[in-house]
């Protein structure tokens, strides 16, 4: 008991040292929210118009996209800010202090997460400003919040082992838009899946992208629903709790691993 509560102190303190950061380097955090706000108004004023949703207004179907989105790119944070700690000794010097080693791992993606709280009420903002008007419930809009949070925190498990593994932030940061890319416009975000070339059909019904953005859309409100198609389409909520579970099953050992080689044999 006093170990884990021990572990538990540390994590609050390391996830305080990476929340203060937003205060400390505001740009961060301001450069952070341009891009989704730029998708906002893009895709809401510029290619909305030639993207049609039968039956419901771009918007409606847009919006929870691009909150899903903004949150799979908030991200990529982790892995840039973790491989800047290494680069410049910071987990040398965690390592030397009497603390948890996991403490260093939840700390970072805690911290991250509370930025990426930030970064998505922001985007919600844009698309309140843009004409947004979602339907739904405060207990839905409130599930819907939470299926997109959890999904982005599983996410910086990813991310983490990413930084792990190239120890350096530019890589880091060339590295996560390799798979953010595909991962968020391979999906249902900005298109219906129905409109996307045959052979990417597939992948995108399956994308976990499209199940966290499809079960939003329903806790919205159902405003931009395309009729469901098959299981994935037809549970999305499921869907989205199984991978976010899944992600932290498979990546949350492997990042904890990857911080253990680094301790054991560190370059």
């Amino acid at each position: 008991m006093t170990t884990l509560r021990g572990a538990l102190t540390d994590s609050a303190i390391l996830t305080w040292r990476n929340a203060i950061r937003i205060r400390r380097v505001p740009d961060l955090l301001v450069f952070t929210t341009i891009q989704p706000v730029l998708f906002v108004v893009l895709f809401a004023y510029v290619f909305g118009d030639a993207i049609t949703v039968p039956g419901s207004d771009y918007r409606a179907y847009l919006m929870p996209g691009v909150i899903v989105q903004s949150a799979v790119w908030v991200s990529a944070i982790t892995a840039i800010g973790l491989a800047d700690d290494v680069r410049r000794g910071i987990v040398d010097r965690f390592r030397s202090l009497p603390m948890a080693g996991a403490a260093v791992l939840v700390g970072r993606t805690a911290g991250d997460l509370l930025s990426m709280v930030l970064v998505v009420l922001v985007c919600a903002g844009a698309g309140l400003a843009v004409g947004w008007r979602p339907a739904g419930d405060a207990a839905g809009l409130l599930t819907g919040g939470a299926l997109v949070l959890g999904f982005g925190y599983a996410l910086t498990w990813v991310t983490a082992t990413l930084g792990l593994a190239v120890r350096n932030a530019e890589v880091a940061q060339s590295a996560s838009l390799i798979w953010l890319f595909p991962a968020t416009f391979l999906s249902s975000a900005f298109v219906p899946i129905d409109q996307l070339p045959s052979g990417l059909r597939g992948i995108a019904t399956w994308n976990p992208v499209s199940a966290v953005t499809q079960a939003v859309r329903e806790a919205a409100g159902g405003a931009g629903t395309a009729p469901p198609n098959g299981f994935a389409a037809e549970h999305p909520v499921w869907m989205s709790i199984g991978w976010t579970i899944g992600i932290l099953l498979m990546f949350a050992p492997l990042a904890t691993w990857r911080y253990r080689r680094y301790t054991v044999a560190p370059r």
